[in-house]
């Protein structure tokens, strides 16, 4: 691989960007993984050139200006994270490489360390709260690797990035409604009197505790359910039962067994919820630019989750989901208020690069993001994945970019236990039972 280029990449106008506005982040963004997220996208030729594609990119963060600032602590606010709206741009690197796309493709299948020079760095101090890398191949192909903070936006905000992005690519001279919706400050309104009903101070954030146990042998991979498994599973579970539900109770099942967890154990799964759709009076539109998810924690013991029906794994998913509703994020709303007042520190409860959640897991559905269907002129891409999962026991479900209503699962397992799931995910429990 060649570097060719690399650039500090800027709006085209800066005419409306305040260089003194400082925007606290929600106590959602707090609760969020403090790092960089990064994908990679493969596109098979023909692919528009990079200098459509930075023109593009460019004009994008006119409607992002987060994406192009820095993160920064306001003193005149109880020294509170900010975003600090400087327009200081998005890091550009542009590399070539002297093989097809398709001898890479193979490479793509799963997440794996060796992938990691497809994006810019995310160790260390990365000033940039966005990373774009253009990888052009020498058939034409090309990999975007991004990597976006993830205190500044959650996956449902980046992928109305990635529409604009390539609308703008393909032509048009201004992106088609429904635009972002910046209004930070309007989802983090508190009740008066703020009315904190849960535990947040442990369920979201937590004070310092002994770190969890490091894994000793991560090993990434990944598994595809085609649409007919699917199909199949969804009879063995319940009716109208999701997509979403029934796969994880599914590799839920299959993962315990995989680990060998005694009976007795309770194993629990973190869940990410999207607020959007959730918080009622006066609402969130589903363009809001940011992070709005929480946690559901569905959790059974191992004997239960073996023995008992895909019914019984896809109730425990859905009744835990469904009490993540409207009065949950108005608690956690109001917790934020009042902890900010009181200028506490607060350490989220996200898992630890290298650390080990087993016998729990935690997985990001990516289901309804349509990142599969990104355009930039030439089709949707040939692949889509996390290039790295950096904890035991983390899965993402992605829309299969090979097959209409397939799902690819990525996860993170120790080496002996990935070996014994990848022997048994495709094998549909024989049994039904109740509810």
């Amino acid at each position: 691989m060649e570097i060719t280029k690399t650039t500090i990449l800027k709006p085209p106008t800066t005419t409306t960007t305040n260089s003194n506005s400082k925007v606290p982040l929600t106590i959602f963004d707090r609760a969020a993984f403090d790092l960089h997220v990064a994908v990679l996208y493969a596109f098979r030729p023909p692919m528009p050139s990079n200098s459509t594609l930075i023109s593009a990119l460019s004009t994008t963060l006119l409607h992002f200006p987060h994406l192009a600032g820095t993160l920064s602590i306001d003193p005149t606010n109880h020294n509170l994270p900010c975003i600090h709206l400087n327009n200081a741009g998005a890091l550009l690197v542009e590399t070539h490489l002297p093989i097809t796309l398709s001898n890479q493709l193979p490479l793509l299948d799963r997440p794996s360390p060796d992938l990691v020079r497809l994006h810019p760095s995310t160790q260390g101090n990365v000033p940039h709260l966005l990373q774009i890398q253009l990888n052009r191949y020498a058939c034409g192909g090309l990999v975007i690797g991004q990597t976006a903070h993830h205190h500044v936006a959650d996956g449902q905000s980046m992928s109305a990035f990635y529409r604009i992005w390539a609308e703008l690519a393909r032509g048009a001279r201004a992106p088609t409604p429904p635009l972002p919706f910046h209004g930070r400050a309007s989802v983090s309104v508190p009740r008066d009197p703020p009315r904190v009903a849960f535990n947040h101070l442990e369920i979201e954030f937590k004070n310092e505790k002994p770190k969890p146990p490091r894994a000793r042998t991560i090993e990434s991979l990944s598994v595809h359910y085609t649409a007919e498994f699917v199909s199949a599973l969804k009879t063995k579970a319940v009716e109208r039962c999701s997509t979403f539900e029934c796969l994880l109770a599914h590799t839920w099942k299959k993962i315990t067994a995989a680990r060998g967890l005694n009976a007795e154990t309770t194993t629990r799964v973190r869940v990410a919820v999207n607020g959007r759709a959730r918080m009622r009076e006066p609402g969130v539109p589903m363009e809001y630019f940011g992070n709005l998810v929480l946690w559901a924690y569905p959790e059974m013991r191992v004997e239960e989750l073996m023995k008992g029906g895909y019914a019984r794994a896809v109730k425990a998913i859905h009744e835990a989901v469904a009490c993540v509703d409207d009065a949950y994020f108005k608690s956690f709303v109001d917790f934020g208020d009042v902890v900010a007042k009181e200028e506490e520190v607060l350490v989220a409860t996200v898992p630890e690069a290298g650390s080990a959640l087993c016998p729990d897991l935690e997985v990001d559905s990516w289901l309804g993001f349509r990142f599969h269907e990104l355009d930039f002129g030439s089709g949707g891409p040939c692949a889509f994945l996390p290039p790295e999962l950096p904890v035991e026991g983390l899965l993402v479900f992605v829309p299969s970019c090979k097959e209409v209503g397939g799902v690819d699962v990525f996860l993170a397992l120790e080496h002996d236990h990935g070996r014994r799931f990848r022997e048994t995910y495709q094998c549909i429990d024989e049994f039904r039972s109740s509810m």
